[in-house]
């Protein structure tokens, strides 16, 4: 220890040499302080040497191997300023072993080296070569080689923005005899490693840490690892590891690891693997932490499981260390309930948000008003309403909105006016949805004035009204019949775009079924005027009404144009057209509705145009051309129709007195399973007709004709039944009952049906009276009056008179499912066809056919004409 001092200007020759003057400044003054517990050292590493900042360091041959420290420190340490100059010395230590201790030589003194200077230097190298041979080198020639501690200490001293330095520096020490694996450096080495340009030597550093013996030693890295991947939203590799260590059975994953990761899960919208990862979390016993409430609480309200988040959420409240919920999760769960309808659960977390200091953010508020109106609690949404506005919230413009539309649609047009009024004094400007919502509400409550004002203050606004708006006013404007306001409103609809053809027809439909059509007509001239085009459904639906309210004059060009529009009339709107007929009494009507049937161009139309002609113009028998006419006759689509047209038919046949041509229409019909199930033959028990579902004429022509066939068989074939029985029904049994009662059948009334023994019934058509009943047409009142006077008086006539021809039917009343009255007329004599007995008293002066049909003065005309009122 007193070797000569070096001079100033001089070079130190030593094996750790500093090739540079001293005097420059360049010689690190070290204040080297053995004031070291006993140690003896336990590796054979050279010392480490700390160099000046900036100089080269430069390594001598190897010195001989160093003799065992002594146990005791002997020698004296000097203290050197930076000179070199001895300060001062402390006795009692032992000298350093070069080789041995950790030294630094400045001459031929030796001195200890501290361990955060050797760390210091082992950073100051790896910052100088950060990585490749030179920096191998460099730490391969070091004096003496470091331990595993004093490398954690230097990695931990290189700077966490560049981890070039650090990997070189591990990447060397991996390789070197000394390093044992520490959970410290490779938690540092995964904390300084940034995801994104360094996802590999993570995931590798992590596989390495695996493939341990002992990876469960290392919780520190793996938690590092898995929440470096997380946080920096690298969500395949992180659950990828997560997934290895849930299948290796390891528990050692930190609160924030799971934190990181269900973070990331919840981001990108998995929240079903997130609720796994929470699962995996609660069965490993890891603590769950605020953040983790934070996030899982309003995940699984979002997700539907309310229950569950409730859950979590009062277990959060009763954990200790755990400030109040945020106003976040607060807002969430409202929001949540609110929408599922459990509203008084949404009330009372909306008082305890409040209560516990948070401030209710205007979208909490919009789902609790939203939430209570839309459960009908209007009244309760809008007490919320005002105790928020003395609150002083200043209501959104979608909270404005929702209850202005709410109080709308809730017949609280009042409110909704006021509240619209606010919100535009707030500086809000309404919606096209907004101004739809109040003026269809006022439209729909039949305020015209309020409806238009709105309507023109839309416009004002630049807002567009939608078509439901134009189409709410239109049907106002119907219902008000404003024609003409109505026809503006139209057309504005036309300028703005929108189809109006649907429109008016729906208005055209409006007046059709309140039965105004008178409107209807005028509504559809302004259409026709405007080129608006109606539906043939339409036209056909207006010309019906035009036919019920007596308008003939309306209804032909309504026909025609039905026709000319490619529309086929059916034979149920031709039936109707001859109802119509049917039902008429003046005789200006009736050539009216003749015109209309013969605009309907229906095959039907020539049927009873041939019908009432003579045999000469027909060609043919009336029971032949009958049937080539049901021939002709769809019946898998027109069976209905059909039975229609045979029943007003009848009827219009029956009124007209021609009783055969009805008969044969009836037969025919039947032969064509028509009514199919009229007529029962059940042998020798029971026979029955049933005519509930048949006209008056039809049930009068088919009781005639189905009696006439019953007594064939019981006189010919000599089959009698038990009974014979006639159902009616309650609305046709009078009639059937009167007429059979002026011959005095043996049939009994009751409710519904009409009813006699066999026996009775084959004695009552033995009567003569009965079989020209039968045979001919219903017995007039005189035959009737005759027959009376015959059965009480039988020897002041003779039997004779029973069976002379009798005259034609002259009923004055046949009840039915209406009233119905018998108009008569006089008319000359004219020549009758077979059939037929002459009449000094005519019905009516001329039958509305026998303008239009060839040869009727040589048909068959009609005993009587009934007209019903």
């Amino acid at each position: 220890m007193d070797e000569p001092k070096p001079k100033k200007g001089t070079l130190v020759k030593s094996p750790f040499t500093c090739r540079e003057p001293r005097g420059r400044g360049g010689v690190i003054a070290m204040l080297l302080r053995v004031g070291l517990a006993r140690r003896r050292l336990t590796t054979a590493a050279l010392p480490l040497s700390l160099a000046a900042r900036g100089r080269r360091v430069s390594t001598g041959p190897s010195p001989p191997p160093p003799p065992p420290p002594s146990a005791e420190w002997t020698d004296t340490v000097d203290y050197l300023d930076e000179s070199g100059e001895v300060l001062s010395s402390a006795p009692g230590a032992r000298a350093a072993v070069p080789g041995a201790d950790a030294t630094i030589l400045s001459g031929s003194s030796a001195h200890p080296l501290p361990r955060p200077a050797a760390a210091a230097r082992l950073a100051a190298l790896a910052l100088r070569f950060r990585s490749g041979p030179s920096l191998s080198a460099a730490l391969s020639a070091l004096p003496s080689q470091p331990d595993p501690a004093l490398l954690l200490l230097a990695a931990s001293s290189l700077p966490a923005s560049d981890p070039t330095p650090l990997l070189a520096l591990v990447a060397w020490a991996r390789v070197q005899p000394w390093f044992v694996p520490s959970d410290d450096l490779s938690s540092l080495l995964a904390a300084r490693l940034a995801p994104a340009t360094h996802s590999s030597e993570l995931l590798s550093l992590f596989d390495d840490t695996l493939a341990l013996p002992d990876p469960a030693a290392f919780p520190k890295t793996l938690n590092a690892v898995l929440s470096a991947l997380a946080t920096h939203g690298l969500l395949e590799p992180a659950f990828f590891c997560f997934k290895r260590l849930r299948d290796a059975g390891f528990r050692i994953l930190e609160t924030h690891a799971y934190n990181a990761l269900l973070s990331l899960l919840l981001t990108r919208g998995l929240a079903f693997k997130a609720f796994e990862v929470l699962d995996e979390m609660s069965s490993s016993g890891c603590a769950l932490d605020e953040g983790t409430y934070e996030l899982v609480v309003p995940a699984l309200a979002r997700a539907g499981r309310i229950d569950a988040a409730r859950k979590m959420f009062d277990e959060m409240r009763k954990r200790e260390g755990i400030g109040r919920a945020s106003a976040g999760m607060y807002g969430v769960l409202v929001d949540v309930l609110a929408k599922a309808g459990r509203l008084d659960a949404a009330m009372g977390m909306y008082r305890e948000m409040v209560a516990v200091g948070h401030r209710a953010s205007p979208a909490v508020s919009t789902a609790m008003v939203e939430g209570l109106v839309r459960a009908g609690k209007l009244d309760a949404g809008m007490e919320l309403w005002e105790e928020m506005r003395r609150g002083g919230l200043r209501p959104s413009f979608g909270l404005y909105t929702m209850v202005v539309e709410a109080n709308a649609r809730s017949g609280r047009l009042d409110v909704a006016t006021q509240l619209f009024g606010d919100m535009e004094k707030s500086g809000f400007f309404p919606t096209p949805a907004t101004y739809a919502c109040l003026v269809e509400m006022h439209a729909s409550a039949g305020q015209v004035d309020a409806a238009m004002r709105l309507y023109h203050s839309m416009a004002n606004a630049g807002q567009r009204p939608g078509l439901s708006t134009f189409t709410a006013l239109l049907m106002m404007l119907a219902n008000k019949r404003m024609l003409d306001l109505a026809a503006k409103v139209l057309l504005e609809m036309k300028a703005s775009g929108f189809p109006i053809e649907v429109t008016a027809s729906d208005l055209l439909m409006i007046y059709i079924k309140e039965g105004s059509t008178e409107l209807a007509l005028r509504w559809l001239r302004f259409m026709g005027s405007a080129g608006i085009r109606t539906n043939n459904f339409i036209i056909r639906q207006l010309f019906e009404s035009c036919m019920k309210t007596g308008l003939y004059d309306s209804a032909r060009p309504l026909l025609e144009t039905y026709v000319a529009g490619a529309a086929k009339v059916d034979l149920i709107l031709y039936t109707s057209i001859l109802a119509h007929l049917v039902r008429c009494q003046d005789e200006g009507r009736e050539r009216a509705i003749m015109d209309i049937l013969s605009v309907s161009k229906h095959k039907a139309h020539d049927f009873m145009c041939g019908l009432f002609t003579g045999p000469e113009q027909r060609k043919k028998p009336v029971l032949s051309f009958v049937r080539e006419f049901f021939q002709g006759i769809d019946y898998d689509n027109e069976e209905s129709a059909a039975r229609y047209f045979v029943n007003v038919l009848l009827n219009y046949l029956v009124l007209m007195g021609q009783m055969n041509r009805a008969r044969c229409i009836w037969k025919v019909a039947y032969e064509n399973k028509l009514f199919a199930k009229a007529i029962v033959f059940d042998q020798h028990i029971a026979w029955s007709l049933d005519v509930r579902n048949l006209s008056v004429g039809a049930a009068l022509v088919a009781t005639v004709h189905t009696l006439h066939r019953f007594r064939k068989r019981m006189l010919y074939y000599g089959v009698v039944p038990r009974r014979i029985k006639l159902v009616t029904g309650p609305t046709l049994k009078m009639v059937v009952a009167q007429v059979l009662a002026s011959l005095e059948s043996p049939f009994e009334v009751s409710k519904v049906v009409l009813r006699a023994p066999g026996d009775s019934v084959l004695e009552w058509f033995k009567k003569p009276i009965v079989q020209q009943f039968l045979l001919n047409e219903i017995p007039s009142k005189a035959d009737v009056l005759m027959h009376r006077l015959n059965v009480m008086f039988p020897s002041s006539a003779p039997e004779v008179r029973s069976l002379s021809i009798p005259r034609s039917l002259s009923m004055s009343r046949i009840a039915g499912p209406r009233q119905k009255k018998l108009v008569t007329y006089r008319q000359p004599k004219r020549r009758l066809g077979s059939g037929e007995a002459s009449q000094a008293g005519q019905p009516r002066s001329s039958c509305p056919w026998a303008s239009i049909v060839p040869g009727y003065e040589d048909a068959e005309l009609p005993s009587s004409h009934w007209h019903w009122c």
